[in-house]
């Protein structure tokens, strides 16, 4: 990004997905950011204009609280995906293509057939991916005309495909961000009594699929001494979740998201046993707050507060039934990306500089992976974007899943951009919660019977 920008001041950023339920989040960083005025303008856009004009009205209630109001970014309202790509700085990506509805049937598809639910892990998550990678694949060629010089940050899911996708048309200019990992490691030098920012983060792994390896401080890595301590480790999430013993053989904190791969049994019986799936759950209570905000659009704010944190007191309930003891600094669902968001505009914008795990090619930062494979890593960031630290070589069990899921990742890509039922087919069956061939067919059936965007991909 030309430094002329942050000489004349004026920055805009657009958010896609403008509509969806979390953007207060982003839109609430900015004005929660007392240090510097980042953004001018905030373009927000989406396709559900209902959604969109509910979420605007959030947006302005919030920026009435911010002293003065007059600090508040420029909100404009937009389903012209040009307009609001036209001219930005910065797009902030949070897309759901089929809506939460669609979630719900790439979970009911995958359950169906005995198989995880989920919509980032598994085979759902490669049935969104095929339906979403074609819709991001035009946001990045209209950025290309009418942005070419924006940093686009996706939080689009799965991140790490959709990041991957994207970064065929863009460059290094995508970066994909998720808070899992940042939440992950400040649990654990919090617990372990260290300074947030005075530690070294080793982390490895793709998008909801990583290992916090080490924690140095003061010349030593930490993180053994919390591996090796069943009573620390209790006072962790991922202790509660994952258990003391397996931890300390693994030598590693997993993500969250590795319960799924961990204790594939468990999370399945947890989910086929609840009453609704988390897509069917989300789906009814963000109906429910949108039509509550179309009545009445002056108790917006109040509203999504209420909504929101009943939404964070769920996240991922099936792998925390048991958990009953999280604070709040535990609930990866209530934010977080927001702040990663804000930090890499501050970083490229003004040359603050920040430390962050994020989704970049590797560059051979992570051996055993391509170079332009995208990775989930620790990065500099600054006017340059992000630069990925050079790791270890990861584990064998840790890097054999990695090139597992990169490889059924890069099958999904290719499926979605050339309409290739084989390659299609080869990613469900590759992927290591896929027990058979024979499923592996029975969920593209489904899947192409459940979603025109998938059918469509192969009847071109």
């Amino acid at each position: 990004m030309p430094d002329e920008l942050v000489e004349v001041g004026r920055v805009k950023l657009a958010i896609l997905g403008g509509g969806g339920f979390r953007v207060p989040l982003v839109y609430g960083a900015l004005l929660d950011d007392r240090s510097s005025h980042l953004v001018d303008e905030v373009a927000l856009h989406d396709v559900d204009g209902t959604r969109l004009e509910a979420v605007g009205q959030v947006l302005r209630q919030q920026a009435q609280e911010c002293e003065p109001p007059s600090r508040a970014p420029r909100l404009v309202q937009t389903t012209d995906l040009d307009e609001a790509l036209r001219g930005a700085d910065f797009v902030f990506s949070a897309i759901r293509v089929g809506g939460l509805r669609g979630r719900t049937l790439d979970e009911r598809v995958a359950l169906d057939l005995g198989l995880l639910g989920q919509e980032t892990t598994g085979p759902g998550g490669l049935a969104y991916a095929l339906r979403t990678v074609p819709v991001a694949l035009h946001i990045a060629r209209r950025t290309r005309a009418l942005a070419p010089d924006a940093w686009f940050i996706n939080f689009t899911n799965p991140a790490g495909i959709v990041t991957e996708a994207m970064q065929a048309l863009l460059g290094d200019r995508v970066i994909g961000i998720c808070d899992s990992p940042a939440a992950l490691a400040r649990r654990a030098i919090r617990v372990l009594g260290l300074p947030q920012d005075a530690t070294e983060i080793d982390y490895v792994g793709l998008n909801h699929l990583g290992w916090l390896r080490a924690l140095r401080h003061d010349g030593r890595d930490h993180l053994p001494e919390l591996l090796q301590s069943a009573e620390l480790l209790a006072r962790t999430e991922e202790g509660r979740l994952f258990g003391p013993e397996w931890l300390k053989d693994l030598g590693a904190l997993p993500n969250e998201y590795l319960y799924y791969y961990y204790f594939t049994r468990e999370a399945l019986a947890s989910i086929r046993t609840a009453d609704q799936t988390r897509g069917e759950y989300l789906r009814d209570q963000q109906e429910a707050f949108y039509s509550a905000v179309g009545r009445d659009p002056r108790n917006a704010l109040q509203e999504w507060r209420r909504v929101r944190e009943e939404r964070d007191a769920t996240y991922m309930r099936e792998a925390r039934a048991q958990d009953e003891d999280r604070d709040a600094d535990d609930v990866a669902g209530g934010g977080g990306y927001e702040g990663v968001a804000l930090a890499i505009m501050a970083a490229i914008a003004k040359g603050e500089a920040a430390h962050l795990i994020l989704n970049v090619r590797a560059w051979g930062t992570v051996p055993g992976l391509p170079d332009d494979a995208v990775v989930e890593v620790p990065c500099r960031v600054d006017r340059g974007g992000p630069h990925p630290r050079t790791l270890a070589r990861p584990a064998g069990h840790m890097l054999g899943l990695m090139q597992q899921v990169k490889a059924v990742e890069r099958l999904v890509i290719e499926a979605a951009t050339t309409g290739s039922e084989a390659a299609a087919l080869k990613a469900f069956a590759l992927h290591p919660l896929v027990d058979s061939v024979s499923t592996a067919r029975a969920l593209l059936t489904g899947y192409r019977a459940a979603h025109p965007q998938v059918a469509a991909l192969f009847d071109a």
